[in-house]
């Protein structure tokens, strides 16, 4: 296996099945004759996902024998590519799925990934996927698929990354700008993985029903449009090409996929030899409710350098102070660290949080003017406190404050997306991150997505700044936005904490709604029933 050139191709796709087809075969061939040999399609090329009834999606379906899906695979045979499409697939019983299909370079079919998370609508006419999808083992490494909303969490692309997924292929069909800038990049970043995204241009929506539907969101109709924006990502998280907003598109790049077997921070961690799969039993446990009532509307959240500076954090009205891990250095005794924030808290109802070595243990705090208020130990090991952090933690707590549900992740169990999926089944509304990042990524998109994913208010510090992410209070698709449409639909309002002390509002409340649209449960829905990696056994000679 050496390095291959991949495509993420874009263009429209309407109600004209026909047409749609050839649009996907003019695609194949402008992909081959630029010499790529993994092309990826976008979401439902057939058609518009948009339907009347179940017997209409099941009328326009594509059959695994018939003239759409043949011709594709007799364009990856003719090209001696693998070609990967995403269309509405009818099946037996009356199922209509929406599936991705892989095509080898001899056009047989090498693998079908049915998509396990429909967004809003799709749900009214089309079938969840039952079961995982395949890790498809090629001549150009090991390709995983998935299908827009599946990489809006976690789940789907971590589940293929840790069965050995090295190359991400994702078919979208989104009008959403914050795929491009924080969805489909994270998935490479996260995983240490490759990730080849294609996206749709062009109206999403039939065009006779546009204008209706824009006004009665107060969206614009342009902003209903396929974001474009097609992508391939590095395992770094660098985007090495990208298409444009709109327009047809062949985006191109040389990509070695053994890269991705590489799995180490720069610190030496060996990210998924560190990873805690007992714990991570309840994301593949059966999805329950939310129970616990909303937080507070509003609290003040800070970011703070150093302990000199809680104070004056705590007199300006924050709630939350976050300083850096090891704020007061690591051979401080955690007893006077207690003592000082404690002290420095004195006659305020706020919170400070930081962490301490506690033995052999590396621990996030919580204290409050009486003391010690909670205790989280580091879940994961990591190679710079190997020298004296030997013990681990066994589960994430929530603590349950004036205004809300506080979750504490310390220092470098931030880079791992399952200890944010376990707060919010948890039911936590914020999460408190002091932490030391190595790696551009980490802030960029890793902190963004897990408020994002999860609906979680995030305060994150770190010996350079940090971060202050809130829940914005327009989220769910479909209902009308008290405030201007922009493309984003999941992503969190970003404060920067650039100045030695930096408060910003969080909105604990906001946690509880999680419906990014109809019948589309952020936590409630995800698909815990075709994800059993994440909780596998974990490498021997991890902790346990």
């Amino acid at each position: 296996m050496g390095p291959v050139r991949v495509a993420a191709v874009q263009f429209a796709a309407g109600l004209d099945v026909p047409g749609n087809l050839a649009a996907c075969l003019r695609m194949v061939d402008r992909a081959a004759a630029e010499g790529a040999r993994v092309i990826v399609l976008p979401e439902f090329c057939n058609r518009l996902s948009w339907y009347e009834d179940r017997e209409s999606a099941r009328r326009h379906a594509c059959t695994p024998d018939g003239p759409f899906l043949t011709a594709v695979s007799a364009r990856a045979a003719a090209h001696r590519a693998y070609v990967k499409a995403n269309v509405t697939l009818a099946g037996a019983g009356g199922r209509v799925t929406v599936s991705s299909l892989l095509y080898g370079p001899d056009g047989a079919l090498l693998g079908r990934s049915d998509k396990l998370t429909l967004m809003g609508a799709e749900g009214d006419h089309l079938d969840p996927g039952t079961a995982a999808g395949p890790v498809v083992p090629t001549r150009y490494g090991r390709l995983g698929m998935y299908a827009c909303m599946e990489g809006v969490t976690s789940d789907v692309p971590r589940d293929l990354a840790v069965r050995g997924a090295q190359v991400l292929l994702n078919s979208l069909n989104s009008f959403a700008t914050d795929e491009a800038d924080l969805h489909i990049p994270v998935r490479a970043a996260e995983n240490r993985v490759w990730v080849v995204a294609a996206n749709k241009v062009g109206p999403l929506l039939p065009a006779a029903l546009l204008p209706a539907i824009a006004e009665r969101l107060g969206v614009p109709p342009d902003l209903l449009d396929g974001a474009g924006e097609s992508q391939i990502v590095a395992p770094d998280g660098t985007v090495v090409a990208k298409g444009p907003r709109t327009g047809e598109a062949v985006v191109v790049a040389d990509i070695d996929p053994s890269l991705a077997d590489r799995k180490t921070r720069p610190d030496g961690t060996d990210l998924f030899a560190a990873r805690r799969p007992r714990l991570y039993a309840p994301i593949v446990a059966p999805p329950r409710p939310r129970t616990a009532p909303p937080g507070a509307a509003k609290a003040d959240a800070a970011v703070v350098r150093s302990p000199g500076l809680v104070r004056r954090a705590a007199l300006a009205g924050a709630e939350l102070i976050v300083l850096p891990e090891l704020a007061f250095g690591a051979e401080a005794d955690p007893g006077r660290v207690v003592a000082e924030l404690a002290g420095a808290l004195d006659g305020t109802t706020a919170h400070a949080v930081t962490t301490v070595r506690d033995g052999a243990a590396h621990a996030a705090i919580l204290v409050n003017a009486d003391g010690l208020a909670g205790r989280q130990l580091q879940l994961h090991a990591a190679a710079r406190h190997s020298a004296w952090a030997t013990e681990y933690g066994d589960e994430v707590g929530v603590f349950t404050l004036p205004w809300g549900r506080l979750a504490l992740v310390a220092g470098d169990d931030a880079l791992y997306p399952e200890v944010f999926r376990l707060a919010a089944i948890a039911d936590a509304d914020a999460v408190a991150v002091p932490f030391t990042p190595a790696e551009d990524w980490e802030t960029a998109l890793g902190l963004p997505e897990r408020a994002a994913e999860n609906r979680l208010n995030v305060v994150a510090s770190g010996p350079d700044g940090g971060l202050i992410l809130a829940l914005p209070a327009d989220f769910t698709l479909w209902t009308a936005w008290a405030g201007p449409f922009e493309g984003r639909i999941s992503h969190p309002l970003v404060t920067r904490a650039t100045e030695p002390v930096t408060v910003a509002a969080v909105h604990p409340a906001q946690a509880v709604n999680r419906l990014v649209s109809k019948n589309t449960d952020l936590v409630g829905g995800r698909p815990a029933h075709a994800v059993a990696a994440l909780a596998a056994d974990a490498p021997s000679g991890a902790p346990r």
